[in-house]
């Protein structure tokens, strides 16, 4: 089997991949976040070790040269190995999986993928990219734990894709285009497939002409959950008037709106909050900036006590004839990596329980099934 090992470059795009979910949808705001300082992010450093460790840990699995760079990822922990070992074994599934349509697959990784015929200098860099006749297989690494990310309908992949069809589109017999998001932390693997005829379509038909657009910064503006990954999300006037306009309706008590008012409110509650939160942490940053605002102070927050010499602690207790340790049982997680899974389960699994989760009031497009409600067991029962 041929594979072709390619490094990207680390360069940003104005319209990157990585944030066309966002100007997609709002145009300008590619534009306007030019004018912010990229200031990263703790998450977003624990997201590249995480990619750096996975690149490694893939190599070394298709017995590609490799360096270790464990000891200088400085967000390196036992989950982030664990996980990388996952990828990589998800990364070989996949391979072979090519192999059965076709003798000769290409394997990119880190790839750095351009797909300016539709966006403006668009390029990005594809986390992993299997090139065969049939099936074109896009695969993207996600670390965070906090977003869950779905493939399905999603501009990066699909512009990933897009940029992988410009190297190989007329080399190999390409149907088919399978993106999946691989995202450990969150037990999510997410995988959308479409057609080739389909994935130009949407390049042509809504990609180009947005993009025109956003590399302008023309369009208008639209305030939606991808304002949440916008660095002028704090200061932007069309989310303020937005969320403003949806607030007005805390002047009522729920019991004196409509159903259809609470509907509304529910499908944006989450970005009212949101903003609120992201209103308030731009206003703390300014204020210990230097920043007065009318009406408030700057104070120090409250504190808890800490030890500052463990060891000394634990000497001077010991010491006086006392234990200073106290005793506890091992959370499931932590006893069933002590264990591993099959012991675990051999000696455990009789004393293992789920309580039935909190009622969580949620969108028709979450995955998880309906549970009853009040009036469902009453129907029920009679």
């Amino acid at each position: 089997m041929r594979r072709n090992w390619m490094m990207a470059s680390k360069a940003h795009a104005v319209l990157s991949a990585s944030a066309s979910h966002r100007w997609l949808h709002c145009p300008p705001s590619a534009r306007l976040c030019e004018t912010y300082e990229d200031k990263g992010s703790d998450y977003a450093a624990e997201g590249t070790d995480a990619h750096e460790l996975c690149e490694y840990k893939l190599r070394k699995a298709l017995n590609m040269k490799a360096s270790d760079p464990t000891e200088n990822l400085t967000w390196y922990s036992e989950e982030m190995d664990d996980c990388a070992n996952g990828y990589a074994s998800y990364i070989l599934e996949q391979v072979e999986a090519a192999n059965e349509t076709c003798a000769d697959p290409v394997v990119l990784i880190e790839q750095r993928v351009d797909f300016s015929r539709w966006v403006e200098q668009g390029f990005g860099t594809a986390d992993c990219i299997i090139i065969a006749d049939g099936t074109l297989r896009i695969i993207d690494y996600k670390h965070g734990l906090g977003v869950l990310v779905s493939a399905e309908d999603n501009p990066q992949m699909k512009c990933y894709a897009l940029g992988a069809l410009e190297l190989f589109d007329d080399i190999y017999d390409i149907d088919n285009v399978s993106m999946t998001i691989y995202q450990p932390r969150r037990q999510n693997i997410s995988t959308y497939e479409l057609s080739k005829e389909d994935l130009y379509a949407w390049a042509d038909e809504v990609l180009k002409p947005t993009a025109e657009l956003a590399f302008a910064g023309d369009g208008n503006f639209l305030c939606g959950e991808w304002c949440g990954f916008c660095k002028a999300k704090h200061e932007c006037r069309a989310r303020a008037e937005a969320n403003l306009l949806l607030a007005q309706h805390d002047f009522k008590l729920p019991p004196l709106l409509e159903d259809t008012e609470i509907e509304v409110i529910l499908s944006r509650v989450d970005e009212l909050v949101a903003w609120a939160s992201d209103i308030k942490e731009y206003a703390l940053q300014q204020a210990i900036s230097g920043k007065e605002w009318t009406g408030w102070k700057l104070v120090e927050g409250r504190s808890n006590r800490k030890y500052s010499n463990e060891a000394a602690v634990i000497e001077a207790v010991t010491d006086a004839g006392f234990d200073p340790y106290e005793k506890k049982l091992l959370g499931i997680t932590a006893m069933q990596k002590l264990l591993g899974k099959s012991r675990f389960d051999e000696l455990l699994a009789a004393y293992i329980e789920k309580p039935q989760g909190k009622p969580t009031l949620v969108p028709e497009s979450d995955k998880r099934p309906a549970m009853n409600n009040a009036k469902s067991d009453f129907m029920e029962e009679n």
